[in-house]
């Protein structure tokens, strides 16, 4: 059994449960037959305002949060640490403006393969984790396999990353591109309801 430090594991007939705090994670096998863990949170009124704070604004410091969603700044950070250990706060970062880098194109490229098969799926998603320009990889269903967000400097520079880099990698059919004209929204993470 792996370690998840200070986690009380139960066995039974459903799986391994392990109970930390008030977290609750189920032990899963992924299709690899690797363990992962599922977190289903017991999430309160204080977590989904936490959430929404923190969604709007990362920098917040944690007294600032903390009287936000009416706690004093200790229980609020042991609550920011349990939302990260489980996965529902993935990561922080910066919402940096594209255009002032530089990056004046936005495209939705729609990719499809010859094959499907686990294996080229794979080769075909750690290639594009190797672009730095594709921000974006989605799997679809439907006759699409691909929907990639693409951002470039310029048309030329798009044009040069999907000739060289992306119809002609392996096991790559079609490649059909938009290039967005606006954006009108762009809210990042998903609704909290409150």
């Amino acid at each position: 059994m792996p370690d998840y430090g200070r986690y009380k594991f139960f066995t039974s007939h459903y799986g391994t449960i392990a109970i930390r705090y008030n977290i609750i994670i189920r032990m899963a096998n992924n299709l690899d037959g690797n363990n992962i863990l599922m977190a289903n949170l017991n999430l309160d009124t204080i977590d989904m305002k936490l959430l929404a704070a923190l969604q709007k604004n990362g920098r917040v410091t944690n007294v600032d949060l903390a009287a936000k969603v009416g706690l004093t700044a200790p229980p609020c950070l042991r609550r920011m640490r349990a939302l990260e250990e489980s996965g529902i706060i993935r990561s922080y970062h910066a919402d940096v403006d594209s255009v002032s880098l530089g990056y004046t194109i936005t495209v939705f490229a729609m990719v499809s393969l010859k094959s499907q098969a686990e294996e080229d799926l794979r080769i075909f998603e750690e290639h594009v984790a190797s672009i730095p320009e594709i921000r974006e990889c989605h799997m679809l269903n439907g006759e699409i396999d691909f929907i990639l967000k693409i951002v470039s400097k310029d048309l030329q520079a798009f044009q040069e990353l999907l000739t060289s880099q992306l119809t002609s990698a392996p096991n790559v059919t079609s490649v059909k591109t938009s290039l967005t004209i606006r954006t009108t929204k762009d809210d990042p993470g998903v609704p909290i309801e409150l």
